[in-house]
């Protein structure tokens, strides 16, 4: 496996395991956060839980890609979610434009896993076809 996607799996999972316990448990400041959001404590806690998954699936990447990929894809819409509650709730832009800073994590990291699993199945292809 390749350095950038160990690295990014890493560096997304411990970002996504940190706010994903922070809206189960619902913590007073993450629940003052999403309020100012518009975002409802059921609402917080299924993200909370997605976040979670997420994480199982980018540490499982680790060892099985199709995993990571799949976390990683299902990262991309709560991350254009986000930015999208951030947006209605008029933040500045630099709490705005946190969301789709992890949404190209995200996508870096689908792009190496692809890359990845395209040299896997690549190689096994006979020269002759």
């Amino acid at each position: 496996m390749r350095t950038p996607t160990i690295t990014l799996s890493i560096i997304l999972a411990a970002v996504f395991m940190a706010t994903g316990v922070q809206k189960l448990l619902g913590e007073r400041k993450t629940r003052e956060r999403m309020d100012h959001l518009g975002v409802s404590a059921g609402l917080t806690r299924v993200i909370g839980a997605l976040e979670l998954a997420a994480v199982v699936g980018l540490l499982v990447g680790l060892y099985w890609a199709p995993a990571g990929l799949a976390a990683a894809v299902g990262l991309v819409p709560l991350m254009i979610g986000a930015a999208v509650y951030h947006v209605r709730a008029r933040d500045p832009f630099a709490v705005t434009v946190m969301p789709p800073s992890l949404f190209k994590s995200c996508t870096a990291k689908d792009a190496t896993t692809v890359d990845l699993a395209f040299t896997r199945v690549s190689s096994k292809i006979p020269a002759a076809l």
